[in-house]
């Protein structure tokens, strides 16, 4: 094997320009060709960033794509991946991965027979915001992490996204489209989930799309838009976690750490950078020491954006032979997670974790930078 993966992007919707346009920031890893379900997509992207359109079969068949990304939408990633496994490459997917613990596992088992790695969004947990709050979690800066709070809550996606309906289908809503963000970086912070309890609602049975170019068109909901949940850890520490596309307005901060010694607060995980501030018991102090992390850096205006860390990371393991943080144990229990809160806001019964799995290693910035081209 090289050492460069050849990359290859099926689905060419709105994410996968992030990926194309990112990809040339890391090393290990080259974007090589693309594919999607509308010829005329894969033909747009392909001209924008300089790589081969092919269809889904060709893709498959390419003998310079090692690792396949997968940006279909939630609902055909497992058969996706399932395809692109039995083609005998990696797959690295969008978040989330599967929609169920069996579907997860089925994947596993065909990556382990085949000796292949299967990789999930979101990687940012490995910003330098975020690899901050693990470190001051890591080295005691607070205490012993007892609870917390996190809250992502917005009017919804109807009024900015084109194509918002899959956001309301089985497979979206607030818990599988943004829980993904919020829980993986809890766990890569806190360690696995034990239980949860939660209770779920829908403010609306249709909602009505504001943005162009279907202004003015009626959708269904077919999953609940307000959930309120409870985790609790192996660790002991106890989450409650608000998730809403029925929300004007709202005043919580996106993530919150209750420790013995003090508070740590850290911002929205949607993204990679931002401020990380705590308390010592009574005195407010930002964090003194500043984090030179490469992935905190600004890159695109005012905001660091390294999506395709992950990607890399899992390109450069398998060129290394070690595991890559992003890995299907660590995204299938956060898929376990996110379902739970789901069952258990239809049932009102708590529900215990079917999975486990060990924290990602942490990514210091002479890591991250060796993520770097």
């Amino acid at each position: 094997m090289s050492k460069t993966l050849g990359i290859g992007v099926i689905g060419c919707g709105n994410i996968s320009a992030a990926y194309m346009r990112l990809a040339p920031l890391f090393g290990g890893i080259e974007m090589r060709a693309c594919a999607d379900l509308n010829p005329e997509a894969a033909t747009l992207r392909a001209g924008e960033y300089g790589i081969k359109a092919l269809s889904l079969d060709e893709m498959l068949a390419a003998r310079d794509v090692d690792i396949v990304v997968n940006l279909t939408i939630p609902a055909a990633h497992f058969e996706v991946s399932k395809a692109v496994l039995e083609a005998g490459k990696h797959v690295y997917s969008e978040k989330p991965f599967v929609l169920s613990v069996e579907e997860g596992r089925a994947l596993k088992a065909l990556a382990e027979d085949k000796g292949l790695r299967v990789g999930s969004a979101p990687d940012t947990f490995l910003g330098g915001a975020h690899q901050l709050a693990r470190h001051l979690v890591d080295s005691g800066a607070v205490g012993r992490i007892t609870s917390g709070t996190c809250f992502v809550q917005s009017p919804g996606m109807e009024m900015w996204h084109p194509n918002p309906d899959f956001f309301f289908q089985p497979g979206g809503g607030p818990i599988l489209d943004l829980g993904p963000y919020y829980i993986s970086n809890l766990v890569q912070m806190l360690g696995p989930v034990a239980r949860v309890t939660a209770l779920s609602t829908s403010a609306s049975d249709t909602r009505t799309i504001t943005s162009q170019p279907r202004h003015g068109e009626t959708i269904k909901v077919e999953t609940p838009t307000t959930i309120h949940a409870i985790m609790q850890f192996a660790s002991g520490a106890q989450v409650t976690y608000c998730a809403s596309w029925d929300v004007w307005q709202h005043g919580h901060g996106p993530m919150e750490l209750y420790g013995t010694e003090g508070t740590l607060h850290v911002p929205d995980p949607n993204f990679f950078g931002g401020e990380v501030r705590m308390t010592r018991k009574s005195a407010f102090v930002n964090v003194a020491e500043p984090w030179a992390h490469p992935f905190g850096i600004a890159n695109e205006d005012t905001r660091a954006n390294y999506r395709c860390a992950g990607l890399a990371d899992m390109g450069q393991a398998i060129l290394a032979g070690r595991p890559h943080r992003c890995s299907l144990d660590f995204s299938l229990h956060v898929v376990d997670v996110m379902t739970a809160i789901l069952h258990s806001g239809e049932t009102g019964n708590p529900i215990e974790l079917r999975t486990t799995c060990d924290r990602p290693e942490a990514l210091a910035p002479e890591a991250a930078q060796a993520l770097l081209a």
